[in-house]
């Protein structure tokens, strides 16, 4: 090494390096077209034409009222799950995670940046949401300045490990199409886009087991001014520990 001049490892703060690589995280995220469609487009879509249009069953709450923290754990599971999984298994695919190895941040720093790059989309999709509820849709949250704040960075987390946990177990083709399904299956069957009344007995049990429905429950309550729906969040956590138990031993760098 050549005198007075120190190695990249040290020089470059890791926290340096892992916002540096958030930025480029939160950028892929958003830079395709599909992306925005299902992180974006499809959580939005739903807000306002349900909203607008009263054809979905949302039992004794206006359409509004019950699709806001619906459409919040929609945008979070579409953010977490679909769009992390995906981006992450190509990026596996191609090299890019074993081309990480090779630079200053470290591989913990890595998943960090994704988990930041997921925080500061799901901030703005969260504003979004809850500005066009209010200010166009006439949307009044009776309480949940904590609880969905907190509800939103619990759902964040648990999805984007369960996406980490796809992208790094199978390949980005199976990926793909693996996490499109179990996000539509989990829309279906967790009563968040409608009332899960209208379910089966025995599907909206599973639903409310799955961590989209637990998500949905604990937003629900919270907006409703009821407190925290403990019980739904001991869910959605369970999810997100397992998640990341899993993920933690079976997650591939390399292609």
């Amino acid at each position: 090494m050549t005198a007075g001049v120190d190695h990249p490892a040290r020089t470059t703060p890791y926290a340096r390096a892992v916002f540096a690589q958030a930025r480029m995280e939160a950028r892929l995220l958003v830079r395709s077209a599909e992306s925005l469609v299902v992180t974006l487009g499809i959580p939005l879509g739903v807000l306002v034409f349900f909203s607008s249009v009263d054809v979905l069953p949302t039992g004794e709450q206006r359409p509004v009222d019950f699709l806001v923290p619906g459409v919040l754990a929609i945008s979070v599971a579409a953010t977490g799950l679909v769009a992390v999984a995906i981006q992450t298994a190509f990026e596996r695919k191609y090299g890019v995670l074993k081309r990480l190895g090779g630079t200053p941040l470290p591989r913990w720093g890595f998943l960090a940046a994704k988990g930041l790059a997921v925080a500061a989309i799901l901030t703005v999709q969260s504003a979004l949401i809850v500005g066009i509820a209010a200010l166009v849709l006439d949307w009044r949250p009776a309480g949940g300045a904590l609880v969905l704040p907190l509800g939103v960075g619990l759902g964040a987390v648990t999805f984007t490990a369960i996406g980490l946990l796809l992208a790094g177990s199978l390949r980005a083709e199976g990926t793909l199409a693996v996490s499109n399904a179990l996000f539509l299956v989990l829309l279906l069957v967790s009563g968040v886009a409608f009332d899960a009344g209208a379910l089966p007995p025995a599907v909206a049990v599973v639903g409310q087991a799955l961590p989209v429905g637990a998500l949905g429950e604990v937003l629900r309550v919270g907006a409703s001014g009821q407190g925290v729906a403990l019980a739904a969040v001991g869910v959605l956590a369970g999810w997100g520990l397992v998640a990341i138990a899993i993920a933690a031993r079976t997650f591939r760098w390399e292609p």
